[in-house]
């Protein structure tokens, strides 16, 4: 098929995804017959020790795994939100795939607690990983120094927040008149600029996506880093990136902001959703720049926890309390409803 054209030796395509709304931003899922064959023949040939399911919990290649197969399962939580539709609405069939996985890991507390409220079971909290090292060896760039307000991101999706950053500029450029906003990230960056007011159109630049390598340097270089979102996060790993890269971190103090900045010690917070206050926070930090470099030094080192040593070391325990009993992944034998209607039909491809 033309979906596993040129793919790597380690890569099994089940198909070809749709893309759906979920959770404030665009899914790409993938569910159904066909693909619950493709997954039973990968676990079948695959002679592995473990499983590891991300987001097992919404319809997904993780679930049919989780119905498909039988043994040690890890499964990874990420979403976070008060109230989980899909979840609800299939909460039934859920719950015995749940209860199947050995261990579960939820990326923040945030996530923890959204899989507590839905699904009434827990798990560890372990944050996603970054290298933590790489943002740390990023140069700082003239062209992107200065006053300047970093902000990397789908900038077209409304729960990333640039309005509310376009909504605080008129403020902020009344106490800093040279301030730059430098927006790096995917999206058609005309329907921005018609929103933002003429005479402050030259004080925005979109820089279209940008390298790894590229980021580091550019969380080397800006004064601030703003993350405006407005909810739909469980995490925050650009929040992440940009502690480890140096940057002086001003975040929208939804949940899962301000577990990742302490509740403001590694990062300045501001109240979610109003430009007012996230005006006066980066007006303060512009003018202050002991400040400014205080709190990017202790946001440095607390980025630390994030790298992917430490991170790996953590996930590997979890794989090692999964595999206490010795047994190996094999084909599930249940004989539940889904799991024969999956089977009937994925056999007719």
């Amino acid at each position: 098929m033309t979906d596993e054209i040129n793919l790597p030796d380690y890569l099994v395509s089940a198909g070809k995804p749709i893309s759906i709304p979920y959770n404030g931003a665009v899914a790409r899922v993938l569910f159904g017959p066909i693909a619950f064959s493709r997954v039973r023949q990968w676990i079948s040939s695959g002679d592995f020790d473990i499983l590891h399911l991300h987001e097992p919990a919404i319809p997904s290649i993780s679930l049919l795994a989780c119905w498909a197969a039988e043994g040690p399962m890890v499964g990874t939580f990420h979403a976070a939100a008060k109230h989980q539709k899909v979840i609800y609405a299939i909460g039934p069939i859920l719950e015995p795939a749940i209860e199947k996985l050995s261990a579960r890991i939820a990326v923040s507390e945030a996530a923890r607690l959204t899989l507590t409220s839905h699904l009434e079971t827990d798990a560890v909290v372990i944050p996603n990983g970054i290298y933590a090292k790489r943002y740390a060896n990023g140069v700082a760039r003239e062209k992107w120094s200065g006053n300047t307000i970093g902000f990397i991101g789908r900038f077209e999706e409304p729960r990333k927040g640039l309005h509310v950053l376009l909504e605080a500029l008129p403020i902020i450029t009344r106490f800093a008149p040279d301030v730059r906003v430098l927006v790096a990230g995917p999206g058609d960056p005309k329907d921005v600029e018609e929103s933002i007011d003429p005479q402050l159109r030259h004080r925005f630049e979109f820089l279209g996506r940008i390298s790894e390598d590229d980021k580091a340097d550019f969380m080397s270089s800006v004064a601030i880093y703003v993350a405006p979102n407005t909810g739909g996060e469980s995490f925050g790993i650009i929040l992440a990136e940009a502690l480890a890269g140096g940057a002086c971190v001003v975040a929208s103090d939804i949940p899962a902001f301000d577990s990742l900045l302490g509740s403001g010690k590694y990062g300045a917070l501001f109240p979610s959703e109003n430009p007012t206050e996230l005006a006066k926070v980066v007006i303060d930090l512009l003018r202050d720049e002991n400040k400014r470099v205080e709190l990017a030094k202790s946001g440095k080192e607390h980025a630390q926890i994030f790298d992917w040593d430490v991170v790996a070391k953590d996930i590997f325990s979890i794989y090692e309390m999964a595999l206490v009993g010795g047994e190996k992944i094999s084909l599930s034998s249940e004989n539940r409803p889904w799991n024969r209607f999956l089977s009937r039909e994925g056999d007719k491809d």
